[in-house]
């Protein structure tokens, strides 16, 4: 056959450690039908301040692989919520060959079609605090790439057509393909007229969805006579894919004819007719590719010498429990993205009688549907058993639902078709199921009522059960408890929801309590950092005295929005929120950068230079406010401001020094005793910030960092300015009109006015 290659590609990005999957990166790919191979390419790199991170330390970085929804998956190894099903993945860990490069290919020989999903991440870290712009962090970047090798023009059977073959001698094989509508329950390929140079040396290959792979259902026709190989609970609306393969080192050419029969179960004494010119008759896409290029129902089948079509009677022999029931459909309701019900028609109540099962389907869309969970939920009306000891049993399956004939059968899988069971009884009448990140189509749900004996079940007599049954979509499981927070996340076009959980909680659902913060520690670690704050009132009360009201009024600010702020910001239960979340924290750091303001331009005693001074703070807090809402984090955002006041202070202290010919502040004490403490109790509070503050020490060291900063400010803060020794103007007398004073040496310009006594004639 012709193959055709494609070639995707994804704009590389950042990973991140593993602490949920709200932290991973999710790729999404699509490989389209008749692919043969698909390679992906894993690129992975190293980057540090702009360039190559060659010192940047080897991390493992690890891939999972699923098609049709994302990957559920588990590298911390924590529980699962009850009632959780997980679906497996494929996963790869990457290596580094190169300092700062590396490479991994992972191969998938016919792979699914449809959606497929990459996550990766790094392993988890020790959870520490850095500064934003403090240092060139190494980041990991991890780029896929997809190139698939797809057949064209694969050749098409019809139903209860023959199709004649000749493998040539340099042939191995022959690719077919036939199309299972719905309501089908047996697929039949037989290999006719097989003639050989050593019999019928040919292996008989069948498999869903995509090309057959050495591990697919296989059948020998040297062994087996007449070669026919069955399929039954056959996927619906998918196509089925038949390899006829030579055994090696056969010569000569084989000829053979193969056909395909499908059993329709809606009519269970006839099979499927012969080739009909609509393909809305079959239930067939209205184009697809055939050996010739033709679509279904614009002409008929073509004819060659080795590949003819035309219609044969064959014999069907239907087994036992290959009639289908009718299929109840659900109403899809949509309210968010990924908050969908499924109601049922005159539901939810449904009646399960005990002949036959009870049978219904529930669509979900491509794509859109395959981020959240699907929910699944039982509860057994106890007062419609009349008393019997009856079992409902409901079997959950993709793409075909499972309807066997075998009554006493409790099983939901087949050798080829898995599926979740659930049971509801007198004792236990309520049962759950939840699948994250279900894959999209047609799930069917099949219940059927059993009557428990002392020899198993057995079909019950006259006894309809009622159930009620619920279906949903919801983002979260349970969302997220209130230990977690349900994030809805994008990447490229693909929206899925996952929980972020706090307080030491861990898992899927946020219900594995193994690392758990207890209450004591959650009220403990709040205390801390809110009491720590109290610190503040000796600054304030020093302001005070020393008549530094506007100082004064900041520390106030700083300590109480402080406070509040660490009071709303915790990850437990202990939480206490006055007003929203954010406000709260942009009062806090803008308190807490003005107080650091507000002390460096006291200390820097500006009065006596500049007559306006107060412009300063106003400016100080519009630059605070603005390097506040650009980045919160950022490190030079908010250190920027802080070293032009320590600039502003460093010229006011050296004026006043070069004026007075004398080290300023004058005295030896200050320095001793005020000054160098206060600057050590700060440099010592801003190392523990930006060092040695992690996730698991941030409640006591944050609330150290209080104290050392709160104590530096009740340091650095200057005394009282002492009164001037100039003499101010003279009182004036009360009485009506006013006053002109005249100083006659002055106006005669006899002295110096700067030094000229006050000998003033005041007229009224």
């Amino acid at each position: 056959g012709l193959f055709v290659t494609d070639y995707f590609t994804r704009t590389p990005r950042k990973l991140s450690p593993f602490r949920s999957f709200a932290s991973i990166e999710l790729f999404h790919f699509h490989i389209p039908e008749d692919t043969v191979i698909a390679v992906w390419n894993l690129i992975t790199f190293k980057e540090q301040g702009g360039t190559f991170g060659d010192q940047c330390p080897d991390r493992s970085i690890t891939v999972y692989f699923r098609s049709g929804a994302p990957s559920v998956i588990n590298p911390l190894h924590t529980h699962f919520p009850r009632d959780t099903a997980v679906p497996g993945s494929f996963a790869l860990t990457l290596t580094w060959t190169l300092p700062n490069r590396t490479t991994g290919v992972f191969n998938v020989t016919s792979p699914l079609p449809g959606d497929w999903f990459l996550a990766a991440h790094l392993p988890k870290d020790e959870g520490k605090i850095s500064v934003k712009g403090l240092y060139e962090e190494c980041q990991y970047l991890f780029q896929p790439q997809l190139i698939v090798q797809r057949l064209v023009n694969i050749a098409v059977l019809y139903p209860g057509h023959v199709t004649e073959q000749s493998m040539a001698p340099h042939n191995r094989s022959c690719l077919y393909k036939v199309f299972v509508p719905s309501y089908t329950s047996r697929v039949l390929v037989e290999v006719l007229r097989c003639r050989g140079a050593e019999g019928c040396p040919l292996w008989l290959r069948v498999r869903a969805k995509a090309p057959p792979l050495h591990n697919s259902t296989t059948l020998d026709c040297r062994e087996h006579t007449p070669c026919q190989l069955a399929q039954d609970l056959p996927f619906w609306q998918h196509w089925y894919y038949v390899l006829v393969e030579k055994h090696p080192g056969v010569p000569g050419t084989v000829s053979f004819q193969v056909t395909v029969q499908l059993t329709d179960c809606s009519r269970p004494s006839l099979a499927r007719p012969p080739f009909l010119p609509s393909s809305a008759s079959m239930n067939m896409p209205h184009s697809f590719g055939s050996a010739g290029g033709l679509a279904l129902g614009d002409s008929s089948p073509p004819t060659s010498p080795n590949d003819t079509k035309h219609p044969v009677p064959i014999p069907v022999t239907l087994h036992t429990g290959e009639r289908c029931w009718p299929v109840r459909p659900t109403l899809r309701n949509e309210l968010d993205p990924f908050s969908v019900h499924f109601y049922i028609f005159f539901g939810p109540n449904v009646s399960v009688p005990p002949d036959r099962p009870a049978v219904f389907v529930i669509n979900l869309l491509p794509v859109l549907d395959s981020g959240g969970v699907l929910n699944l939920e039982l509860r057994l009306n106890v007062s419609s058993l009349c008393g019997e000891n009856v079992t409902v049993f409901g079997c959950l399956n993709h793409g075909v639902p499972l309807t066997s004939g075998d009554n006493t059968s409790v099983t939901c899988e087949t050798e080829s078709l898995a599926g979740f069971l659930l049971s509801v009884n007198a004792t236990a009448s309520l049962s759950r199921l939840r699948i994250p990140y279900p894959q999209t189509g047609s799930w069917y749900l099949s219940l059927r009522s059993l009557c428990a004996t002392e020899h198993g079940f057995e079909p019950c007599t006259n006894v309809t059960a009622e159930v009620y049954l619920r279906a949903y979509l919801s983002p979260c499981i349970n969302d997220c408890g209130i230990y977690g927070q349900c994030k809805l996340l994008r990447t490229n076009n693909y929206l899925y929801a996952a929980c972020e959980c706090k307080a030491g909680w861990n898992g899927w659902g946020c219900t594995d309590n193994a690392e758990a913060f207890s209450y004591g520690f959650q009220l403990l670690s709040t205390l801390l950092l809110c009491l720590s704050n109290v610190m503040f009132v000796p600054p304030v009360a020093i302001a005070v005295r020393s008549h530094y009201l506007l100082e004064a009024a900041v520390y106030i600010f700083t300590m109480f929005f402080s406070t509040f702020y660490h009071a709303c910001d915790q990850p437990g239960i202990v939480v206490f929120c006055i007003m929203e979340y954010d406000v709260l924290q942009f009062c806090d750091f803008l308190g807490s950068l003005m107080s650091v303001w507000v002390t460096v331009i006291a200390m820097a005693r500006l009065q006596p230079i500049v007559k306006q001074a107060s412009v300063l703070y106003l400016l100080g807090a519009m630059l605070l406010s603005m390097a506040l809402q650009m980045d919160r984090h950022g490190l030079w955002n908010l250190l920027g401001p802080s070293l032009f006041a320590l600039g502003i202070m460093a010229v006011a202290w050296t004026a006043r020094t070069i004026r007075r010919r004398h080290c300023y502040p004058p005295t030896w004490k200050r320095w001793a005793f005020y000054l160098c403490p206060g600057a050590l109790i700060a440099a010592a509070a801003v190392l523990l910030y930006a060092f040695v503050e992690t996730e698991e020490n941030y409640f006591y060291i944050h609330s150290i960092w209080h104290l050392l900063i709160a104590g530096s400010v009740g340091f650095l803060l200057p005394p009282r300015a002492k009164p001037s020794r100039r003499l101010g103007p003279l009182p004036r007398r009360k009485g009506c009109g006013y006053q002109l004073c005249v100083n006659e040496q002055e106006e005669l310009g006899l002295v110096d006015p700067a030094v000229a006594s006050i000998n003033s004639i005041c007229t009224s």
